[in-house]
């Protein structure tokens, strides 16, 4: 039987809602979401990780990512760049993921164009039901994917958050 994955859980406050972050003993981050969704992060660890192969330990003090995640929040939007991640998923998933974290901060693009990017351009709904499996919104920035008409789309924190992450990022680029 292997042994369990020890993972750390921390709360932070955020402006607009509370964020939980589940990192590993490395100081990586595996997954994050919005204390209102936190169920549906805990169904992903488990299917991610198995129901019986991981434990979730509250963080003693804040972490350099939680660290980074305030920074992020109070206008460096650079602050996340260099957050390191580990994500399970398929290749595919990961290759998205990657290219996400390529989309400079206060910009957006369409799922056509991310497609292209990855060199799939037929591939646009893979790419899309990839971008809605992304374990660590924000630090892998799938908000910063729109329609191709300019639309804001899906995002599993809510088109609100959506709207203010993508605001965010273009007032502190002004600033």
């Amino acid at each position: 039987m292997p042994n369990k994955l020890h993972l750390l859980t921390e709360t932070l406050t955020t402006p607009i809602g509370a964020l939980v972050l589940i990192s590993d003993e490395e100081g990586r981050l595996r997954a994050i979401d919005w204390t209102n969704y936190e169920g549906r992060m805990h169904r992903l660890l488990a299917r991610h990780y198995g129901p019986n192969n991981f434990t979730l330990t509250p963080a003693r003090n804040p972490s350099a990512l939680a660290k980074a995640l305030a920074a992020y929040f109070e206008g460096d939007i650079h602050a996340i760049e260099s957050i390191p991640v580990a994500t399970e998923g398929t290749a595919f998933q990961k290759s998205v993921w990657q290219a996400l974290r390529g989309i400079p901060a206060g910009q957006t693009i369409s799922y056509g164009e991310l497609a292209r990017r990855l060199g799939k351009p037929a591939a646009v709904r893979a790419v899309g039901l990839a971008n809605g499996a992304n374990p660590i919104g924000v630090v892998v920035p799938c908000h910063r994917v729109i329609g191709t008409n300019g639309s804001l789309t899906g995002y599993g924190g809510g088109l609100e958050r959506k709207r203010w992450l993508l605001d965010h990022e273009r007032r502190a680029q002004l600033s």
